[in-house]
């Protein structure tokens, strides 16, 4: 289940916690081989305008563990609305029901979220949910399925959800672990540069 290549985030030379419990150890790769992949990855490079951009995109892009068609499909929409690009663009993508799943606490990284998804181990509103872009609104009501609580991932999840705090425009009862939607995606801790990334999809999007 958290079978994600380290190598991409040794590339860009960043933590992405896409093996969250690896990451937080020694084992992270980006401890054990701080360089780039390659030959040449000891070398410094300066990149470019562009390549500082796709770099940033690619962050941004692994993190939420999207395909670049899923990318620019998404940056389409967000540019059609009157906010702000980059706010709607993660807006949107906070909005995806695998990273709702993983903001509620209920897993520990949005590529396990999303296969959770995937095998119907969350409902919303009640209903089984299996597609992981669904996209939720305020007043959704996301719970772990009754018949999948014993399932591996969620064994330990009673203690550690009590150290967990969601962002504010989510609740969460840890005694019966439901998580509601009380508002839209606000105050967001986001370790990218999004204007980057608009920069980049306003260049390659036609």
């Amino acid at each position: 289940m958290f079978d994600t290549q380290e190598k991409k985030e040794r590339s860009l030379g960043v933590k992405l916690f896409l093996k969250p419990h690896r990451c937080l150890s020694p084992k992270c790769v980006t401890v054990r081989r701080p360089t780039r992949p390659g030959v040449h990855g000891r070398a410094r490079h300066m990149l470019s305008e562009y390549g500082e951009q796709l770099k940033e995109k690619q962050k941004f892009q692994f993190s939420y563990g999207l395909r670049e068609a899923q990318m620019q499909k998404v940056f389409r929409e967000a540019l059609k609305n009157p906010a702000v690009t980059g706010t709607m663009i993660v807006s949107l993508l906070e909005r995806r029901l695998d990273n709702v799943v993983y903001r509620l606490g209920l897993t520990p990284s949005r590529s396990v979220a999303r296969q959770l998804v995937n095998h119907g181990h969350i409902l919303v509103n009640g209903r089984k949910v299996t597609i992981p872009s669904y996209r939720v609104k305020v007043g959704d009501e996301i719970i772990i399925r009754p018949q999948s609580k014993d399932h591996q991932v969620f064994k330990d999840l009673n203690l550690t959800i009590k150290k967990y705090e969601p962002p504010t425009w989510l609740t969460l009862d840890k005694e019966r672990l439901v998580g509601k939607v009380v508002a839209e995606p606000k105050d967001l801790d986001i370790s990218f540069d999004i204007n980057m990334v608009v920069d980049y999809y306003s260049k390659v999007v036609k």
